[in-house]
């Protein structure tokens, strides 16, 4: 009796062990869903600056708009992507639709406003950060991964 009794708890502890498995290697798929990712832009090339926006849309697609955290950091000759004015500026107001940050550097856009004789105009969806490089820096020790397309 105790024999047979005992493999029947060995055969409750090996389904419960086996789904133990399936539930951890469950878990270990969804944490794609915490992805989060910085894609930097210090290229003034309107081709890399559309390149940027396709990337942070091909993201989207894959991972599912709730399944990825996308920040687009802007300085240099590449914060010209979130100017008002800029010619992706339907793109970007869309990806911010869709939860994608946009981080405008303030350093940049104060030594671009002594060049142009006044501050430029951002884009409405873009948030200044002190530098575009320690904003950067901020989101990697918070685990986010650098894409420079």
């Amino acid at each position: 009796m105790l024999k047979k009794y005992g493999k029947v708890m060995l055969s409750v502890l090996m389904s419960g062990l086996l789904l133990v498995g399936v539930t951890t290697a469950h878990a270990a798929e969804q944490s794609l869903a915490d992805t989060k990712v910085i894609l930097q832009i210090s290229d003034p090339n309107p081709f890399k600056q559309t390149l940027v926006l396709n990337v942070a849309n091909n993201l989207i697609k894959h991972y599912g708009q709730d399944q990825v955290d996308i920040e687009i950091v802007a300085f240099g000759p590449g914060l010209r992507l979130l100017f008002a004015d800029n010619a992706n500026k339907g793109r970007v107001s869309s990806l911010a639709g869709s939860g994608v940050k946009f981080s405008a550097c303030a350093n940049t856009s104060r030594n671009m406003g002594k060049k142009l004789g006044y501050p430029p105009k951002l884009h409405g969806k873009a948030v200044t950060v002190g530098a575009g490089v320690v904003r950067i820096i901020e989101l990697k020790n918070k685990g986010y991964m650098l894409i420079k397309p």
